[in-house]
């Protein structure tokens, strides 16, 4: 009796405990909503007077109302049995807006939800008439397609036939029970957070996008409000009317996923800390993406005066003016001729030398293949050479002769003269012969 009484008791703490445990759970995340989570930081500068777009994107943020919303909320039990087959097989699975669905007919009549589980948030599996069958590790596994969540809880379930040896226990990562064969078993499932018990029909006015902006030196808390948008389509914007103007988001945006804000006319007033937020309230949604936006020195572009003819009194000390070279590109469609032509005069021109190497080459092999031209032609040569001095040499020694001979006439003529001989300078007539 006494064994009875703390098994009642420990039922009845182990079932106490864990819609203690889910409701915490619950709560903790709504406290942690209002305070949105930095997923991203990024660092922009720009020029003055520029446009800058801050990027903030998000696909889960994309409101798409489906006509059967009822449908994106399911769940369903899982039995995976250790032995002898190491099997996984589903037991049954429920819709928000349907009935539940049991896949085995062994089970029928045995095993089920409470119609109304996705109302009061408890999806516990009732089995009837437990037998050795039914020993396995459960798991009930909650999944919302809307908002992309994925939950599972695990239960261990052993069957005994001995009274004694039932008993609930946590073993550190999931619940185990042991239940006597015969008897009616709840494994517990109870999630009463509102995205598994609610759908309000106001939904687009829980999902909110807005910028924020923090002066350099201003803590976040008091950072200026710029704009806010709605999931319903109602925008507001902060500020004056100027600054309204030049900050803007763009109308589709819960339609695409993109709420960056784009900034025009970019000043040294708009330095400091932009902050996207992001809240889809219903599916729990809290995000934050932070920008140190930076203004930049604008840029001057310069036109260059007509060029002017270089001057004595030119002063060298003044830095010269930057140069723009126009560099004129071609048109497309006969962009492709020039590289044709580059190509062709480099073939001619390989062409070109290789032709002169032929020419080259053969003329070394013809004076190989023919040396008695060469041979004769250098002896033809000499011989011109040779012939050219006999004949200047017969030429002097002719003169020479004739002298010779002219001497030895007037010798003669002086001895065979009777008169008295008479005086001849050779010389002289040497000098008339010659002449």
């Amino acid at each position: 009796m006494r064994m009875r009484r703390e098994d009642i008791i420990l039922q009845a703490l182990l079932l106490i405990h864990i819609p203690v445990a889910c409701l915490f759970t619950a709560v903790s995340g709504q406290s942690d909503s209002s305070s949105s989570v930095v997923v991203a930081g990024y660092n922009v500068s720009g020029p003055a007077g520029s446009r800058v777009v801050l990027q903030c994107v998000s696909g889960r943020m994309v409101w798409t109302r489906d006509r059967v919303r009822d449908r994106q909320r399911v769940v369903h039990w899982d039995l995976y049995r250790a032995h002898p087959d190491y099997a996984m097989e589903r037991v049954l699975d429920m819709f928000s807006a349907g009935d539940q669905r049991i896949y085995n007919s062994y089970n029928l009549g045995r095993a089920g939800l409470n119609p109304t589980a996705f109302r009061d948030g408890n999806f516990s599996l009732v089995i009837k008439d437990v037998t050795m069958n039914d020993r396995g590790l459960y798991s009930c596994n909650l999944h919302h397609l809307y908002c992309n969540l994925y939950e599972t809880v695990r239960v261990q379930l052993n069957v005994t036939k001995s009274r004694r040896k039932e008993q609930r226990f946590w073993d550190g990562q999931k619940a185990v029970y042991v239940v006597l064969l015969g008897s009616t078993v709840v494994l517990p499932c109870i999630n009463r957070r509102n995205v598994w018990t609610d759908w309000s029909d106001e939904e687009e006015d829980q999902q909110v996008v807005h910028w924020d902006r923090q002066s350099p030196g201003v803590h976040h808390d008091r950072a200026d409000r710029l704009v806010d948008l709605y999931a319903s389509g109602e925008q507001r914007s902060y500020g004056p009317l100027f600054l309204q103007r030049k900050m803007n988001i763009s109308n589709h945006a819960f339609s695409e996923g993109d709420f960056s804000l784009a900034i025009s006319d970019l000043q040294p007033t708009d330095q400091g800390m932009y902050s996207c937020h992001l809240h889809h309230h219903y599916c729990g949604l809290h995000e934050r993406r932070v920008f140190q936006v930076t203004v930049e020195p604008p840029v001057i572009q310069t036109t260059l005066p007509a060029k002017a003819l270089p001057s004595a009194d030119k002063d060298t000390t003044k830095a010269e003016s930057p140069r723009v070279i126009n560099v004129i590109v071609p048109d497309q469609r006969h962009h492709f001729l020039l590289p044709l032509g580059y190509v062709l005069t480099s073939f001619l021109l390989l062409a070109f030398i290789i032709l002169i190497i032929i020419l080259i080459t053969r003329r070394r092999r013809t004076k190989e293949f023919y040396p008695e031209v060469s041979m004769r032609s250098s002896r033809s040569q000499s011989s011109s050479e040779e012939f050219e001095m006999d004949v200047a040499e017969v030429t002097v020694c002719s003169q020479d002769e004739r002298r010779f001979d002219y001497k030895n006439n007037l010798l003669k003529e002086k001895v065979h003269m009777n008169t008295q001989p008479k005086v001849i300078d050779l010389d002289k007539e040497m000098q008339k012969f010659s002449k």
